[in-house]
């Protein structure tokens, strides 16, 4: 059930593109399909590819403008059936662009059945300098269900010499299992508010990410730590009531993609049981 705080949303939106995407994978024999799709608006998907063979589809989400502007919302719900497994990334960064005023939203609801898994591992969100967003993901997880994912977040464009000083962001990122909270993360950026700058915050910094993957294998932590240890940044690795949880905190969307993917590289193969096996468009 989608939770009510999911739905409401405290921003004004004038009209904007509606777009929504549903997918539902499911399993036949050894095979795992993508069994129903529906849209409406720009939101798409490629075509299922199998880069490891058929136990697991991959699939890339699509949004063709390349961006989202004040008043567009934008709603993809996921499914994945018992004993099916799914991964899903997109080609490349969401992007929010200066917003006169008013607020566009995205919300992502994320379901997994006993005995499925889902890999969530979408590329970087990029929220413009004037941008007013709202960022929600809930995923649900039945008992037995397997879920690895990220969400990366950069304000402003750094590397274009653009800071994040007006508009604002809010964000929600939930994990529930069986209907219990595992994990809820809601943070709000506001411009010249002190989250931006304070050290219990972003302390100056414009890229932060989350990632999350269900398991209690403790010795998990110290393979990702030293998986990761190369790499340059804030970085943390903790195990919080049956949620291996990774932060990046830094400047650099490519370095907190690079943590991720290495804890990625440590986390598959001891939880999901599968070789690491990397979406052909991350190298292009």
């Amino acid at each position: 059930m989608l939770h009510a705080h999911a739905k409401a949303s405290e921003h004004p939106h004038a009209a904007g593109w509606q777009a929504g995407l549903s997918l539902v994978f499911a399993a036949r024999a050894s095979r795992s399909v993508l069994a129903h799709r529906s849209h409406h608006g720009p939101l798409r998907v490629q075509r299922p590819f199998y880069p490891e063979g058929e136990n697991v589809c991959h699939v890339y989400v699509l949004h063709p403008p390349g961006g989202v502007v004040g008043g567009d919302e934008l709603s993809i719900d996921i499914e994945v059936a018992q004993g099916a497994h799914a991964l899903l990334t997109t080609p490349a960064a969401g992007k929010f662009y200066r917003s006169g005023g008013a607020g566009a939203r995205q919300t992502q609801h994320l379901r997994v059945a006993s005995g499925a898994a889902l890999e969530w591992l979408p590329q970087e969100t990029i929220v413009y300098d004037g941008a007013r967003a709202e960022l929600n993901t809930l995923v649900e997880l039945a008992p037995g269900a397997g879920f690895l994912g990220w969400e990366i977040m950069c304000l402003g464009r750094p590397g274009s010499g653009e800071k994040f000083q007006q508009g604002g962001v809010r964000q929600r990122f939930e994990l529930w299992r069986d209907g219990l909270p595992l994990y809820i993360e809601r943070a709000r950026y506001e411009q010249n508010g002190a989250v931006l700058t304070a050290p219990w915050g972003l302390a100056g910094h414009s890229v932060s990410g989350t990632l999350l993957c269900v398991t209690n294998e403790a010795e998990c932590i110290e393979l990702v730590r030293e998986a990761a240890r190369f790499e340059v940044g804030l970085f943390s690795v903790t195990l919080l009531d049956g949620v291996v949880v990774c932060r990046y905190l830094g400047d650099h969307a490519e370095e907190a993609r690079q943590c991720f993917e290495k804890a990625w590289s440590v986390l598959r193969p001891a939880v999901l049981q599968r070789p690491v096996c990397a979406p052909r468009i991350w190298a292009t």
